[in-house]
């Protein structure tokens, strides 16, 4: 040990030590908390870290640092286990197992007004409405919405966007929005719409289909085939989500944990079925920094998980692919913060057993995947999520740049990442129209309508992170078409060149409210920025080249009736270049072989009239 551990007499503090249960906390000579864990019997746990052999060097190095160790008696291992959590989610100890993503969890929110809108909610659940949930991440909820919107129709706006529109948005004319705010819809119509996706969002799938079954066959004796069709559209499109989205034999909630190692990685996968239905899956990369046994992992990683969050997050049923450590105490302490029955299974038959394999292949297929990512694109991702206080990691980022000459040919870019690197299959160019040269506001406006037009319409997914390569101005015109659209869910941020125009000095804009950060040069969060936007710049500069290259390309001859590629080619030959034929008189036109007097005029003619 070093000679600052020796400050710590770990026999004389042993000898005092309590055997009944609680919690420890070893502070190191700042009084900063390097470790927190618990103990059925305190005296004999704390005790295993002095011992003179046996230890890994990892949990030598932990013991190195010790100055004091602080104790907590409790009455039961389940008190000492929920005590164990707060404090480690209040101090994030270097040395225990840590969830880097412990924020709040997203929900599909229904309002309660007379005219409910349906939307993206995070954090507390203050408002009045129904809340369905919770969704693993955005992604599942974004993805979710899209559905529900076509199927439905219902309102994304907010309230004051709804209260005053006159006329009817984009979202009605592509068939997203029933057009509520304008009276396009009556309110039992849109009532019934709210109920339906309700019933969908609660697990009611089967009675739903009934009723709009009944809806069907009403409107057809009625001989209403159009209001037939759109049922029997809804049902068609119901049936294909119900049927990958649905555990068969499952009406419950519950949660598919699966741990997987490979070298130092560890991943645990998790799905999450709420009402029979998979919401969607995440992966977690957990740091054993005290090499600690996989049991051991996922009863760490269950009690932050689950105990750390709030009691909406747990569900009845735990399915893992090992048993974790202390599993009677984890599902008694589950039970109590939950007020519900809990139990955590992992010996299983049937389709749950298959559930469970897909889950550790995936976790294993990630590990393998992380540990081969040289650049570790990932870290980047990590890092930019905790330099913007994002709830959780974005994983899938879109950049737009706008390039021209003089207003010549602008052409805008949409690059993507993920957490793999550039998706360059998703990358998209916009030849921008109708616009007064040189506005780089109406031709970033013009790019951003029509791509997230087409996300909106499913034609693809939306991003976590949108970046706009620009200032405020930029910014303000991305919210603007953000709100048109009624795209939810979606962070902005603008990245603008400083005075010098100096990798490094970059200005960072995030959020409707336009908030400045400062990230230092050296920071990865910032490395990834720049790296996105330099892709934009260079996939907006070689669009622009090609498309301003080839008008250049194209000859004024190429446009005159009767100019074919041979007559072409002879004029070119004899006068040397464009610009000598267009000074050319028709005497001298008809010098070229092959060219006639009616030929001659015709050329004059459309060069100088041009």
């Amino acid at each position: 040990m070093s000679e600052r551990s020796q400050s710590f007499d770990n026999k004389r503090f042993l000898a005092g030590l309590t055997e009944k249960p609680g919690i420890y906390q070893m502070l190191d000579s700042e009084g900063s908390v390097l470790y927190v864990g618990k103990a059925k019997n305190l005296k004999k746990r704390v005790a295993s870290y002095f011992r003179n052999k046996g230890l890994n060097n990892k949990t030598m190095a932990l013991v190195s640092r010790i100055n004091q160790v602080e104790v907590t008696v409790t009455q039961t291992e389940t008190e000492a286990l929920l005590l164990e959590q707060n404090l480690i989610k209040a101090h994030r100890p270097p040395y225990n197992i840590l969830l880097r993503d412990d924020k709040s969890y997203p929900y599909i929110f229904i309002s309660g007004q007379e005219y409910p809108r349906i939307g993206f909610h995070r954090g507390a659940k203050r408002s009045k409405g129904q809340y369905f949930g919770p969704y693993p991440n955005s992604h599942a909820v974004r993805e979710s919405l899209a559905f529900l919107q076509k199927v439905f129709r219902l309102r994304q706006c907010e309230d004051t966007v709804f209260k005053n529109r006159t006329r009817p948005c984009l979202q009605y004319q592509i068939d997203r929005c029933s057009g509520p705010c304008v009276g396009l819809v009556s309110e039992q119509d849109y009532a019934d719409a709210v109920r339906h996706t309700s019933m969908l969002l609660g697990g009611k799938s089967q009675d739903l289909l009934t009723e709009l079954g009944e809806q069907m066959e009403e409107a057809a004796q009625a001989l209403n085939f159009e209001q037939a069709a759109a049922v029997r559209d809804q049902i068609r499109s119901l049936q294909r989500v119900l049927a990958t989205q649905y555990i068969e034999g499952e009406t419950g909630d519950l949660d598919i944990l699966a741990l997987a190692r490979e070298g130092k990685i560890v991943c645990v996968q998790v799905m999450y079925v709420r009402h029979g239905r998979i919401l969607g899956s995440k992966s977690h990369y957990p740091q054993a920094h005290l090499d600690e046994p996989d049991a051991e992992i996922l009863a760490a990683f269950i009690g932050q998980l689950y105990l750390a969050s709030g009691a909406g997050t747990i569900p009845g049923e735990i399915l893992v692919n090992l048993e974790p450590a202390d599993r009677t105490t984890l599902v008694a302490a589950l039970g109590e913060r939950s007020g519900s029955k809990v139990s955590i299974s992992h010996r299983l038959r049937g389709g749950r057993s298959r559930w469970l394999e897909l889950a550790a292949t995936t976790a294993e297929e990630n590990c393998r995947a992380r540990l081969a990512s040289r650049k570790n694109t990932r870290d980047r991702f990590e890092a930019l999520a905790e330099v913007l206080h994002l709830e959780e990691v974005p994983e899938r980022l879109e950049c737009f740049d706008i390039s021209h000459s003089s207003g010549e040919k602008t052409v805008a870019s949409c690059v993507v990442f993920g957490l793999e690197g550039p998706i360059k299959a998703d990358y998209r160019r916009f030849n921008i129209e109708g616009i007064v040269a040189g506005d780089d506001y109406a031709a970033m406006n013009q790019a951003l309508l029509r791509r997230y037009q087409r996300l909106q319409k499913g034609e693809g997914k939306l991003p976590d992170l949108l970046v706009i390569d620009g200032g405020k101005g930029q910014m303000t015109r991305a919210q603007e078409v953000l709100e048109e659209l009624g795209v939810t869910g979606v962070e902005l941020l603008g990245i603008a060149k400083g005075p010098t125009r100096k990798a490094g000095l970059e200005k960072i804009f995030i959020g409707e409210q336009q908030t400045e950060l400062t990230i230092p040069a050296q920071d990865p969060a910032l490395h990834l920025l720049q790296q996105i936007r330099d892709e934009a710049h260079r996939f907006a500069i070689t669009g622009h080249r090609g498309r301003r290259d080839k008008q250049r390309r194209e000859s004024g001859l190429d446009k005159i009736p009767g100019v074919g590629p041979a007559t072409r080619r002879k004029l070119l030959r004899y006068f040397g270049g464009l610009q000598a034929i267009a000074e050319a008189r028709q005497e001298d036109l008809l010098k070229v072989s092959g060219i006639s007097t009616k030929m001659a005029r015709t050329i004059y003619d459309a060069l100088h009239n041009s």
